[in-house]
């Protein structure tokens, strides 16, 4: 369990991260591009989900702190983004609402989303994941669109 507790309360930055934070942000960035060079649209959006669920993760290990001994309903990971980082409540609540869609997507369903949201998602979990490496004090990754062009360019 965690307690609602902000940056502010305890020094976070590059030096002083978790190694769990680092893990959870090079397996956010490993899902983004599974993502980015998947051609299945159903695996497209899963694996853009995870990158955004995995970039919370991170933010999460480096900002949350373990509750007292007093037992406390389980939350998601996206309820507890947004009371441990009251700034990333609106995307909590966007990728929030998309895990249904994922669940689907995993299963198999190849209604469940389609290409634009799969597209979407992964600029939309690319943008989360910067947010994410600049609020804990990170130079961010090279963002997906930068790197197609690059690509294609090259």
């Amino acid at each position: 369990m965690v307690t609602q507790q902000h940056a502010s309360s305890f020094p976070v930055g590059p030096d002083t991260l978790p190694a769990t934070t680092h893990n959870y942000l090079l397996r956010s960035a490993e899902s983004l591009s599974e993502a980015v060079a998947s051609i299945d649209v159903a695996t497209r959006y899963a694996c853009a989900h995870v990158a955004a669920l995995r970039a919370a993760a991170a933010l999460l290990s480096a900002r949350a702190r373990p509750a007292g001994p007093r037992r406390r309903a389980q939350k998601n990971a996206w309820v507890l983004l947004a009371e441990v980082a009251p700034e990333m409540g609106e995307w909590a609540t966007f990728f929030a609402a998309g895990a249904a869609k994922r669940a689907a997507a995993e299963a198999g369903s190849t209604r469940a989303v389609s290409e634009r949201e799969a597209d979407d998602l992964v600029r939309d979990a690319d943008r989360f994941l910067a947010l994410v490496e600049q609020s804990l004090g990170l130079a961010p990754h090279v963002p997906v669109e930068l790197r197609l062009a690059g690509r294609v360019a090259g």
